[in-house]
This record gives structure tokens, C-alpha cells and sequence, in this order.
């Protein structure tokens, strides 16, 4: 499933695309990939042709795009995309249909060629093979904090007191910031893990706690940060659970420069091309090779209908607790 890392690269990719465009057309292929959407196909068509995205967000695996009100006192809305399993957004003009396509919405960019005239429309193609993904349109309440809702890349900076900044999509508004987002609170994070007795990988899932953390980028910031993944969150100081925080920055960090994650061909970034952070992976997927750091043989376990992978000694199993 793509995290933080994928989403963040299908955000930047569709950005310069989207911010300020106007939506011309909308033909829902097919109505599976709106089952988050609160009515029928021609409804989300209807709704959505002819309105201006203003930007493309993020926050945690969650991407929108606010939609400017038409009238002064429209109840704002966007358009939230979430990639599910399989889920690709890819950009183009006159592409030719993927197998899998759901939506293709064609805009007309705001900017403009070198001598002047309107760019040429283009079209965003919503593929999803397994049909776990979605797009719906979804009114918008204000964060409870007051920040910005999530990342929104430079129209942050250009467009920075813009009402659609301090909202969020309902659908959106129970998932927590994620450790890349400026409003991220530290000690928030640290006072809620620190009452959590399951083992710290679980906190790390947990999207109520903090979200755009998956299955790949735990494991990974669990080996880096020497702990185990079902070390009780409750028996980690405030130093350990900071050191975490630092790691799984780092290791978010550098997924986003190698464009994220890719196992097979179901996540690509907006124009087809796979990540390739799997390249630097130390312990995910690595079981029977050497540790990076110690030389153990990395191992892997079952863990919540899916896996963990550690390194025994680097990542000690914690004692069993006194009764």
C-alpha cells in the first residue's frame, strides 16, 4: 500500500498541473472507484465540471484538492483522492486508456506556454486494478489547531492565508499529522505513545496517532532506531520515542528522493516510473541476508496479518514483564 513517500510523489507530480486549473470534463469509467463518493456517478461529474482546483495536499497516505466556491457562501469542498492498495493518478495528454482506468478527468491549466496562450488541457487518469482505491468530493471542516490541514507544496508560499488551508476534508479530518508536517507536535506524540502498552510498531500504524507510517517505512525506522517492534511504547523514555521520531524522518526523508517504494508495477509516480528506495531497503523484504550494520541474518515474523522484519540482535526481543 503506498505511504507517505508515494503519496507525497503522486502530490508533487500532479501539482504544477492542477494548482489553478479548471476542471472541462468527467467520465467516470467505473463506479467502484466511488464508493467513498455520497452519490451516484453523474453526481460527482455533475459536481465537479467547471470547477478550479486550488492546489493538490497531503497529508499522511491522504490527497485532496480544495475546489474554489463558485459563490460567497458555498460550502467549501474538495476532491479527495486515496490510492488504496493499487491505486495510480497518472498525468498526460491524449494517453492512450490503461487497463485498469476508473476516472479520467481532463482539466485546463492555469499557466500559460511561452508566447502567451492558455497550455493545453491535459488528463488525469485515476487507475486502480485492485478497486480499493477512491475518489469522491467531500465537504470541508477547519482543523481543530488552527494550522494548515497538510502539506501543499509551493502554493503554500504563494497563497498562504487562502481559506482552504486551515480546512479538511470530513473524510480526512480523524487522521493525525504525520512527522513531516511543520505542525507535527513532538510532545503530543511522545505523551500518547508513553500510555500505550502494545508494542511500538502498532503505535507507528496507528493513523490516529500519527499517520503516513506503513508496514515498510516502520521496519525500517524500528531497525534504525535499534528497537524491536513489539517493545512496549509505555516502557520507552522520551529520549528513545525522540530518537524514533528522528529516524522516521530520516528514513522518510530519504524515500522521498529516490521517489519512494516499488515491488512491482502497481505504484508509479504521475508519469509512469517506479521509485527506487527499495534499492536501500536494510530490512524490509531482506530476510536470510546480513544485517547492514552487525552481519545477523535479518529475520522475518508475523505480525498483524502481515510481517516484521528485524534483526535479532540489533533489535533485541524485549524481556517478558514481571507479574
Amino acid at each position: 500500500m503506498p505511504e507517505l513517500p508515494e503519496v507525497e510523489v503522486v502530490r508533487a507530480g500532479l501539482e504544477p498541473a492542477v494548482s489553478g486549473a479548471r476542471v472541462l470534463h468527467v467520465d467516470v469509467v467505473d463506479d467502484r472507484a466511488l464508493t467513498r463518493h455520497d452519490g451516484p456517478a453523474e453526481d460527482f461529474a455533475d459536481r465537479l465540471t467547471g470547477r478550479t482546483i486550488a492546489a493538490a495536499v497531503r497529508r499522511g497516505k491522504f490527497l485532496w484538492f480544495p475546489l474554489r466556491p463558485e459563490l460567497d457562501g458555498d460550502r467549501p469542498e474538495a476532491l479527495v483522492t486515496h490510492l488504496g492498495m493499487s491505486g495510480q493518478v497518472l498525468l498526460g495528454r491524449d494517453r492512450p486508456a490503461a487497463k485498469h482506468r476508473r476516472i479520467l478527468i481532463d482539466v485546463q491549466p492555469a499557466g500559460t506556454d511561452r508566447d502567451g496562450t492558455p497550455e493545453a488541457p491535459v488528463q488525469l487518469e485515476f487507475v486502480d486494478q485492485r478497486t480499493f482505491g477512491s475518489m469522491a468530493l467531500d465537504p470541508m471542516v477547519p482543523t481543530v489547531d488552527g494550522a494548515p490541514a497538510g502539506f501543499a507544496g509551493h502554493v503554500d508560499a504563494t497563497d498562504p492565508d487562502a481559506p482552504w488551508r486551515r480546512s479538511i476534508p470530513h473524510q480526512v479530518s480523524h487522521i493525525a499529522r504525520d512527522p513531516l508536517d511543520p505542525a507535527f507536535d513532538d510532545d503530543r506524540f511522545i505523551a500518547v505513545a508513553r500510555k500505550r502498552a502494545s508494542g511500538i510498531k502498532r503505535v507507528l500504524l496507528d493513523q490516529g496517532v500519527v499517520s503516513g507510517i506503513g508496514n515498510i517505512y516502520a521496519d525500517e525506522s524500528l531497525w534504525a532506531a535499534r528497537l524491536h517492534y513489539d517493545r512496549p511504547a509505555e516502557r520507552l523514555t522520551r529520549a528513545d520515542l525522540r530518537a524514533l521520531l528522528s529516524e522516521v524522518r530520516s528514513v522518510l526523508g530519504r524515500a522521498l528522493e529516490d521517489g519512494g517504494t516499488s515491488f512491482d508495477a502497481q505504484y508509479v509516480n504521475v508519469n509512469g516510473q517506479s521509485g527506487y528506495f527499495s534499492q536501500r531497503l536494510n530490512v524490509y523484504g531482506q530476510q536470510g541476508k546480513p544485517c547492514p550494520r552487525c552481519g545477523t541474518t535479518i529475520v522475518r515474523e508475523a505480525f498483524m496479518n502481515r510481517s516484521s522484519h528485524i534483526c535479532p540482535v540489533c533489535q533485541p526481543r524485549p524481556r517478558a514483564r514481571r507479574r
